[in-house]
């Protein structure tokens, strides 16, 4: 019999409000383990759904690559067919458990992602290990897949997005450096099999290689890639051992204007400097007077540029996510009249930051947004686990998130303009209009 109390909602008054930089935060930990062969296996056992992803992360980016190119073709084609499976059946295999592969290759590493119901995993894993281990690059693969990249890259040069994306890396790196190379098609066309083999076997086959797992996982998760994978060449990342580390040759010019479409009408705006990367005691801090500068919805690139003068649908800063060194980027498209006086914006709100402290309000007002953004990146295991990811690709531990909520939080106007003052000079700025 259900108990009857006098207790009555009162709707007339409203629920408190609790800032978001009240809410104490902490990054829930992974367990770490070990296969026989040495790789590493972090998991993070979260949620209620029985559903899982499990990351296969392996040295294997464009910085390790000998030609354009080659890394990422080997990275595509990794589920184009095994010695006794075709890319076909291997689609089917996954198909038919519910489960999802990707593959994805960035500036140092790529990786192979399954996300999959957990009661399935035992099927998957398997495969996996085969696709890992053998790996055979059909020429006829190859071909569909240079055909069609070449097919893409031709749409997309048309795009003044895309080439202003690929430009202003160029700009602030160098042409030559992985984070500034870009292919042409006819380095699609000069790929040949014996490249991706003799990738696959050194980057894969016998690749470093760290596993992250994550979502409601299997009690025995460990045995199960022990038993798939613990036999394997693959092997953890050798102490001591540097990644590739390329000379950074920034163009000598510092404006640019490009017309990659006579008819358009809208011109794609790229404003870029050099920035040290996560071990730099400014690159957290820095994070703070992005948001206040062009992080979020509420910035004032996005007050100023979109919401007062209307030049653009939207307008945002942010550093970028490399390893190596990062940089300080802001990305805007907006109609060709307008992109001069966008432009001039842009470099008058640096100006602001620079000479006037920010106030109490609109501070409280980034840190907010921040603090919000962390919590939805808490909010579910396959969002915790993208978090370690970058913290233990970095080379960075638990205490680095700890330390992050701390600065946001404690941060004064004080601090956030002598990084101004620092950062957002306009002369350390290279500019560029694609139009």
């Amino acid at each position: 019999m259900p108990v009857k109390t006098n207790y009555k909602l009162d709707r007339t008054i409203a629920p408190p409000i609790k800032d978001a930089i009240e809410f104490e935060l902490s990054l829930p930990p992974y367990q770490k383990s070990t296969l026989t062969n040495g790789v590493e296996v972090y998991a993070i056992d979260l949620g209620n759904e029985e559903a899982m992803m499990i990351s296969w992360i392996f040295d294997a980016g464009n910085s390790w690559e000998p030609k354009k190119g080659v890394a990422a073709a080997a990275n595509t084609l990794l589920k184009n067919g095994t010695s006794a499976r075709s890319a076909f059946d291997i689609n089917e295999h996954f198909e038919y458990y519910g489960a999802f592969l990707s593959r994805a290759a960035q500036h140092e590493t790529a990786e192979i992602t399954l996300h999959c119901l957990t009661k399935y995993v035992d099927q998957l894993l398997p495969v996996i290990a085969e696709i890992v281990s053998d790996s055979v690059y059909s020429q006829e693969e190859l071909e569909i897949y240079k055909k069609n990249s070449q097919q893409r890259l031709q749409v997309s040069l048309k795009k003044s997005d895309f080439v202003a994306g690929r430009l202003i890396d160029a700009y602030l790196y160098g042409p030559d450096h992985p984070y500034g190379r870009y292919s042409m098609p006819e380095d699609y066309q000069g790929l040949q099999r014996e490249d991706l083999t003799a990738y696959f076997d050194r980057h894969y086959r016998h690749g470093a290689c760290r596993i992250i797992a994550a979502g409601k996982l299997p009690s025995d998760l460990l045995a199960r890639l022990e038993a798939s994978f613990g036999s394997l060449t693959i092997h953890a990342p050798q102490k001591g051992e540097a990644r590739p580390v390329f000379p950074i040759t920034p163009a000598t010019e510092k404006k640019y204007d490009v017309s990659n479409d006579p008819n358009g009408v809208q011109g794609s705006i790229r404003i870029a400097r050099s920035f040290p990367n996560r071990h730099h005691p400014d690159f957290q801090k820095m994070q703070v007077l992005n948001n206040v500068f062009g992080g979020y919805f509420g910035s004032r690139l996005m007050a100023n540029i979109r919401e007062d003068k209307g030049y653009t649908y939207g307008i945002h800063s942010y550093l970028v996510n490399n390893i190596q060194e990062s940089a300080l980027l802001i990305s805007t498209e907006a109609g060709k009249e307008v992109c001069a006086p966008a432009i001039e914006e842009i470099y008058k709100e640096m100006e602001l930051l620079r000479e006037e402290l920010i106030d109490e309000e609109e501070l409280q007002q980034a840190r907010n947004s921040a603090i919000g953004t962390i919590l939805g990146d808490l909010d579910g295991p396959f969002h915790v686990a993208s978090r370690w990811k970058n913290i233990l690709l970095n080379g960075l531990d638990g205490s680095y998130f700890n330390q992050g909520v701390r600065i946001i939080k404690t941060i004064t106007p004080e601090e956030l303009q002598e990084l101004a003052i620092k950062y957002l000079d306009p002369e350390a700025f290279f500019q560029l209009v694609v139009v």
